[in-house]
């Protein structure tokens, strides 16, 4: 079982024959676990945004891997998008896919809506994520020992999802609950999915994982996006200091993303992430969900809120 000992990437199986899609992959913990697992051997699809900064990750991903990697456009912000990006992947796998990382994210945003008029952060870290692995459940089921691995975050402690206003239609926008909000969704949203899975007698498994304090480009984003002048360099200071003296680095931080798609051990249900200084950084383990992810009401509620928002069917239904 992970965090019986110090896991490393060097704990990474031979994964040759897998196929492996990861939102977010054009850089930092997307980027890791893509390049870590083609160098294993594994066919990965890099799910992205910008075709750009994509290609660019393509090329670096391509250096490293076994079996070369592909370039799936995807915009979590625009549900149209996600939902040509699951067309594609089941066109360019035949159907059968083996991990979805959900990694994709952003933090801190200012103010804004998605495509379809969802707070930004709600809609793309979680709504686009939930959307697209019910729409790829499908090749899920075909895969081998598949998985859904979703991350969430430490900024999902003491944070809920309000259920009556997970838009901030009603209340005052506030960047960091509403991140909170988006990276607790996706805790229940991973554990609901895993319970329904088992009910329904699927093999698929859904398992959550955070990376701890990692320092990534979300940090200096959230600084550049508050409004305030004041407030951006006090949140650039802080954020600074904490990336000197606390955060890890991205092959630290993407471990608990591998251990949760490629660990044998792992059971459905799981929530992996760093196991020390309160889960600030640390070889994986497995670790308590939180409280609000163990609620199943909770997750009852989650699964028709985004089905009601979306319009999407749920999968399992």
């Amino acid at each position: 079982m992970p965090g019986m000992r110090t896991w490393t990437e060097a704990d990474i199986t031979d994964q040759t024959g897998r196929t492996v899609l990861v939102t977010g992959a054009n850089s930092g913990l997307g980027l890791r676990t893509s390049a870590v697992l083609a160098a294993k051997g594994a066919r990965v699809l890099i799910a992205c945004r910008d075709a750009e900064r994509g290609a660019r990750a393509l090329r670096a991903v391509s250096a490293l891997a076994t079996t070369e990697p592909e370039l799936i456009s995807l915009d979590l912000a625009d549900l149209d998008s996600v939902r040509a990006a699951a067309i594609r992947v089941e066109e360019v796998t035949g159907g059968s896919l083996d991990v979805l990382v959900n990694n994709a994210g952003l933090m801190g945003a200012p103010q804004g809506r998605t495509k379809d008029g969802f707070e930004l952060q709600f809609g793309t870290n979680y709504l686009g994520h939930a959307v697209l692995t019910w729409l790829l459940l499908p090749a899920l089921r075909r895969g081998k020992d598949a998985r859904v691995v979703t991350l969430s975050s430490l900024a999902a402690a003491g944070a809920r999802v309000d259920f009556t206003d997970p838009n901030f239609e009603r209340r005052r926008y506030n960047p960091a609950l509403a991140y909170g909000q988006s990276k607790i969704a996706n805790q229940i949203f991973a554990l609901e999915l895993d319970r329904r899975l088992r009910a329904a007698g699927d093999d698929v498994i859904s398992v959550a994982a955070h990376p701890g304090y990692t320092a990534t480009n979300l940090n200096s984003t959230m600084a550049r996006a508050q409004g305030n002048p004041l407030v951006r360099a006090a949140v650039a200071g802080v954020t600074f200091l904490g990336d000197v003296l606390l955060a890890q680095g991205v092959r630290t931080g993407a471990l608990p993303t591998l251990v949760a798609a490629t660990a044998a051990g792992v059971n459905g249900g799981d929530y992996i992430g760093p196991r020390h200084l309160r889960g600030l950084r640390g070889s994986p383990a497995v670790v308590p969900p939180l409280r609000p992810a163990l609620d199943r009401e909770n997750g009852r509620k989650l699964w028709a809120l985004t089905a009601e928002l979306t319009g999407v069917t749920p999968d399992p239904a």
